[in-house]
């Protein structure tokens, strides 16, 4: 069985593939200082809870965080006895290489994402990942990444509003009955819903302006169906965009006989 794990600035997802579908998703906050016994720990407690047997043979990682590799790598050759493939390294190999600058860096997640939709919407698209960052991936015909938007994330942006004006209330993301709030709580609700819905409508017009062309749009990420609720710009929502990513590639680099 196939371990896909994807590491993210804020959790960590751990998702086993039999094959045919994948059996279990169990997240973690993304921590460097883990140990890979913790992970091992933790991890074999929550398999001993499924009702599934659980061989784990193979594994592949995408991390935005380098500082967790180390250990999670550590995890995967010592306690499943394999070497894993990381998103991103040069012995892991990808369906379409990225298009952009020499020498510039592109996020693992955002390679693994763009290739995902391809493969579940095809054509020239756009993934909306509502992370940490908001971010903006966009794919060729082929499903190769090409570029994209980052922005602050949604959560993040109401943390440094709480951080920045001692007065104003820590709220939760939700949508707001109306625009106009009548007190402070409705007001910053309103202003986060309707202004990130403006913001997404707005990149998303101006990438399709830039291509020239009537592109799809998929989102992922935990927000992704509030934020469906204010717009119709979403083609389709993908809970688990990134591990279905990560299987294809792995699958990949089996018949291409990498591992």
């Amino acid at each position: 069985m196939l371990l896909c794990i994807d590491s993210g600035n804020t959790n960590t997802v751990f998702s086993i593939w039999d094959g045919e579908q994948f059996l279990s998703h169990w997240r973690i906050a993304t921590d460097h200082t883990r140990t890979a016994d913790e992970y091992y720990v933790w991890l074999e407690t929550l398999i001993s809870l499924t009702h599934f047997e659980l061989d784990i043979d193979r594994c592949i990682i995408s991390s935005t965080v380098p500082r967790v590799v180390f250990n999670l790598r550590v995890l995967c050759n010592r306690y499943f006895n394999t070497r894993p493939l990381v998103v991103g390294k040069p012995d892991c190999l990808l369906p379409a290489e990225p298009r952009v600058d020499a020498g510039a860096t592109v996020g693992p997640d955002r390679i693994v994402n763009a290739w995902a939709a391809h493969d579940r919407h095809g054509g020239e698209l756009i993934v909306v990942d509502f992370g940490t960052a908001t971010t903006f991936d966009v794919a060729d015909s082929s499903g190769a990444y090409i570029g994209g938007v980052i922005a602050p994330g949604v959560n993040l942006s109401l943390e440094a509003l709480h951080m920045g004006a001692a007065s104003l209330p820590h709220v939760d993301v939700t949508k707001p009955a109306r625009a106009i709030g009548t007190n402070t709580i409705a007001c910053i609700q309103s202003g986060i819903f309707w202004g990130y819905i403006g913001l997404v409508e707005g990149i998303i017009r101006q990438i399709r302006e830039e291509r020239g062309l009537e592109m799809k749009v998929v989102a992922t990420g935990g927000l992704a169906p509030l934020f469906e609720q204010g717009t119709t710009v979403f083609d389709g929502i993908e809970d688990d965009l990134t591990v279905h990513g990560l299987r294809l590639i792995y699958d990949y680099n089996t018949e291409a006989g990498n591992v």
